[in-house]
């Protein structure tokens, strides 16, 4: 029996890979999403989505992507769980091969698997990982409800993180290793205002103490080279991301930072280095200096039809 070869496989289930789901199956192509191990992507970890057009008084993040799978699954688009482990090409076609072993053939393949958290780098870090230790305020928020915790970070993702906390804990220290935060204003604006929330400037987390759960923190002021401990229930990385492109790292070509190169091919914006593959999202070049959801989106778009339009050439 002739193995089935399908027109795009799409790997990532987030907004950029939906929406280029979307773009091709009504161009009436054969089209299969890998969701991976986070589907729907990182805004599933956001509460609340105020920056999406449409929603007056915005839209969970976790209701936002269930509806966008919905939709793709009602226009004919199966959405399969699976890691990839490596592509090949094989002539004009692209194979495959997930993690458990399934391979699947397809004439397009298009990389949107956005981006993961980074953490610090402790040994006590890890051992303490859910144990007091998280990168998800909005999966384990709930679980420090009158406690005191600790978000490392300074930017969109931290400012968010530790409103939310606020609503839970009794107290949410936010410690920046610089003296102003790289936030949108909007979400300084929310830390500054919210009495719970104390900004501890110029300041790293060297260690996390604890045995069985977290204890206090060790944190290291880079200005004063003063030491100081916070005693807390629980610690929030929020400290930024590293695109999830390490399965084609020997394939595509990377930038320095790891993202995936676009923009060189003047017909195909959103194609990489291999003709072929199509890349969107914040994994790659394109968005890596805007990583919104909505950008991230516009680029699946623009890898839907630049996909389409290689295909049938």
């Amino acid at each position: 029996m002739k193995k089935e070869i399908i027109d795009t496989l799409i790997i990532g289930s987030g907004p950029a890979g939906l929406t280029a789901a979307i773009y091709n199956v009504r161009a009436d192509l054969k089209t299969l999403v890998l969701a991976g191990n986070q589907p729907g992507g990182q805004l599933t970890q956001t509460t609340t989505v105020d920056n999406w057009p449409g929603f007056a008084r915005g839209i969970g993040g976790v209701k936002l992507m269930m509806d966008m799978q919905a939709q793709v699954r009602n226009l004919g688009v199966e959405i399969r769980n699976g890691l990839v482990e490596k592509i090949n090409k094989e002539g004009e076609i692209f194979r495959t091969i997930l993690q458990d072993g399934s391979i699947i053939d397809s004439k397009a393949v298009l990389i949107t698997t956005g981006a993961r958290a980074k953490w610090l780098g402790l040994e006590s870090e890890q051992r303490l990982m859910g144990k007091g230790v998280s990168g998800c305020a909005t999966c384990d928020g709930m679980f420090f409800r009158d406690k005191t915790v600790v978000v490392v970070g300074g930017g969109d993702t931290a400012c968010e993180d530790a409103v939310f906390l606020a609503r839970f804990a009794s107290k949410v220290y936010l410690v920046h290793r610089r003296d102003a935060l790289r936030a949108s204003a909007i979400e300084q604006k929310k830390v500054f205002e919210n009495e719970k929330i104390e900004l501890v400037w110029n300041s790293e987390v060297k260690e996390i103490v604890g045995e069985e759960k977290v204890e206090k923190v060790k944190i290291f002021n880079n200005k004063t080279n003063e030491e100081k401990e916070i005693v807390t229930d629980g610690v929030f990385m929020a400290i930024g991301h590293n695109p999830a492109t390490d399965f084609v790292a020997d394939m595509v070509e990377l930038d320095e930072d790891r993202h995936i190169v676009v923009g060189k091919n003047e017909k195909y914006p959103t194609m990489t280095s291999v003709e072929g593959i199509f890349a969107a999202g914040d994994c790659t070049t394109a968005n890596k200096d805007y990583k919104q959801a909505i950008s991230a989106a516009g680029d699946g778009c623009k890898a839907g039809l630049d996909a389409e339009k290689w295909i049938r050439e």
